[in-house]
Formats: structure tokens, C-alpha cells, sequence
């Protein structure tokens, strides 16, 4: 019928136009070149790069370079110096800075502080006391005899006072030669208290008292001496 002869028409058109299409693509020109592919704007490209380039970036954790963590500074701890080293120290103390006796009379009473350092300790460190002969005043008749008592506080703590060595002479006696002595530990204190007496026969006149440190085990003083002033009348 008439009617029916337009679809078909545009039907087989169609269809032609998509055979020469299929070919124009399918097949290159004569010289055997394939076809141009479509062109894609420089910008786009660039754009699409950048971004997987950077979401790459993203993705991927940071950490740091072996040489950069070897090269930071190990954290240090305080550390305490050693104390200073110290040594035995001593002094002698009196009433008044020193003896003034009376013979016959009352006796005065002196301490001798020992004061250990760090450095050392004893077994045997002994004090001992020396005075030179009296020669006395012109006029004043001399007695007889040492004339001078010296006692020791018991340091047991018994309360008592009990004789101790007490040389008068001129001439000094050699480390060597003494025996004896309590211990004193590092950094301890030790406190020995004395008394001297002047006998009613005994002589007058003034002669310092010599207060020596001996370390009867090394047969050596420790300590430089001190010399406690004294007068008797």
C-alpha cells in the first residue's frame, strides 16, 4: 500500500548510512595510514595527571629516613658528680683560748674535736699531749718533780676521769714510737675531753701544750699539730 513506503524508506537509509560509517572508520585512506584518533585538549590531560599524582601522594604514609633518626640526639640522664674528697680535720678548745693554772689549785678542762673526711679511715688514731720543761719565772723556786696532772673523761660514758699520757720534754718523740688509738670512721666525729691539774710541788712559768694526730698503724700524723697556749703560777 502507498501508506506504508515512507518507514521504509527512512528504514533503508538508515541502514546505508551506517555502512559507509562502518567503513569510513574500519578502514584507512589509500596511502595505509589509520585514521586520526580524536584529539584530547592538552589541559585535560595535564588535569588528570595532577590528580592521580596527588592522590598517590596522599595514599601514601611518610616516614622518616633512617639517617635523620640515627642523627637526633640520644636524651641523657643527670648524673650526680662525686662528692669532694675531704680530710680529717681537728681543733682544740679551752675556756678563754687557754690554760691558766694555779698550782695546787683547780684544774681547767679542754676538748680535742676530731673530724673525719671521706677519704680515709682509721683503726688506731691516737692524741697525744706534750709540753716542754718549765724553766720558770726569776724569783719563783721550782718544785720537784713533773708537777702536772693530765685525765681523760672515760669515754665508755661511766661519767669518771682517768689518767692519760702526758710527756714533758724538749725533744720530740718519733711517730714510730707510739702505740695505740681508738677508731674513727669516714665522716665521723669523735669529742675527747681532757683536764689538766698543776700540783702544789710542781714548777711555774708558761709552755705551750702540743696536741699530736698519730695513726699508730701507719706510724705517721694525720693531721698538722695545735698548739694550746699555758701558764702555771
Amino acid at each position: 500500500m502507498p501508506a506504508s513506503r515512507g518507514p521504509r524508506r527512512a528504514l533503508s537509509a538508515a541502514a546505508v548510512a551506517a555502512v559507509l560509517l562502518a567503513g569510513a572508520t574500519g578502514c584507512g585512506d589509500e596511502s595505509g595510514k589509520e585514521p586520526a584518533a580524536a584529539s584530547v585538549p592538552a589541559s585535560a590531560e595535564a588535569s588528570a595527571s595532577a590528580s592521580v599524582s596527588v592522590s598517590a601522594a596522599a595514599s601514601v604514609p611518610v616516614s622518616a629516613s633512617p639517617s635523620a633518626a640515627a642523627s637526633s640526639p640520644a636524651p641523657t640522664r643527670a648524673v650526680t658528680p662525686p662528692p669532694a674528697p675531704t680530710r680529717l680535720t681537728v681543733a682544740v678548745d679551752t675556756r678563754g683560748g687557754r690554760l691558766a693554772l694555779v698550782r695546787g689549785g683547780a684544774p681547767q678542762e679542754f676538748t680535742v674535736t676530731l673530724r673525719n673526711g671521706n677519704t680515709a679511715e682509721y683503726r688506731h688514731l691516737l692524741v697525744a699531749l706534750q709540753m716542754e720543761i718549765l724553766v720558770g719565772e726569776p724569783g719563783n723556786p721550782q718544785g720537784s718533780g713533773p708537777g702536772f696532772l693530765l685525765e681523760r673523761l672515760d669515754p665508755t660514758g661511766s661519767g669518771g676521769w682517768r689518767p692519760a699520757d702526758f710527756r714533758i720534754a724538749n725533744d720530740a718523740k718519733p711517730p714510730s714510737l707510739f702505740s695505740g688509738g681508738s677508731a674513727l670512721a669516714r665522716e665521723a666525729v669523735r669529742v675527747e675531753r681532757y683536764r689538766l691539774r698543776a700540783t702544789a710541788g710542781g714548777p711555774t712559768g708558761s709552755s705551750p701544750v702540743v696536741v699530736s694526730f698519730i695513726d699508730t698503724d701507719a706510724d705517721r700524723e694525720v693531721a698538722a699539730h695545735v698548739v694550746l697556749g699555758h701558764t702555771t703560777g
